[in-house]
């Protein structure tokens, strides 16, 4: 069986590098991407059954993420992670669609464990 692919999305490398390093001990393969457009990029080429996007980047940011994620794939999950943990916008990108929603910072054994669930329901 092969393992579920996560693709994290933060113009924060060590964001990606921390969430990296424990997905992948959980049992994960992990790409991570600073770059929101490459990131997009490389979805259009190969599935990932979750995608971690962080909401505020330069350019493309996790809301459009979002979209475009789902009109592409509607069986991946995307879950949202944001230094900006507002009450509204985690209203509206629960409404898109997201499978969870984590202010940094976050608990890495919450992480993991919401990235768990996230690739069984893509999975199911």
């Amino acid at each position: 069986m092969s393992k579920p692919a996560v693709m994290i999305i933060d113009d924060e490398k060590v964001v990606g590098d921390m969430s990296k390093y424990h997905l992948e001990a959980a049992g994960f393969e992990v790409e991570t991407f600073v770059d929101p457009a490459k990131a997009l990029d490389r979805f259009r080429e190969k599935s990932f059954e979750v995608v971690v996007t962080d909401l505020k980047m330069k350019g493309i940011d996790g809301m459009e993420v979002l979209k475009t994620i789902k009109s592409l794939a509607p069986k991946s999950q995307v879950i949202m992670i944001t230094a900006f943990a507002h009450l509204n916008t985690a209203i509206e990108a629960l409404r898109g669609e997201v499978f969870d929603f984590f202010p940094k910072p976050f608990k890495i054994k919450e992480f993991v464990e919401s990235v768990r669930r996230a690739a069984e329901r893509a999975q199911a």
